[in-house]
């Protein structure tokens, strides 16, 4: 797996999650319950994470959108 972003942001996350699932790629969000556990302080930041021969792609479909993702996928 590989990682494409990190954010505290649930709704950028569900979109997100959403636009790879259209383009047919499969994605994971983890440390979902861990930043949940932290409560409202946004400490912990939830991961999208793709297959790795998927990433590329992946990365394609949200720069496509508009989405900005960090170097080398996170």
């Amino acid at each position: 797996m590989k990682e494409l972003l990190r954010t505290t942001d649930p709704v950028r996350l569900s979109w997100l999650t959403a636009l790879l699932a259209d383009a047919g790629i499969p994605a994971i969000v983890l440390d979902t319950h861990t930043s949940i556990l932290e409560g409202s302080i946004n400490a912990i930041q939830r991961r999208l994470m793709v297959a790795d021969e998927d990433l590329q792609q992946a990365r394609r479909v949200l720069i496509e959108t508009g989405e900005e993702l960090p170097d080398g996928g996170a």
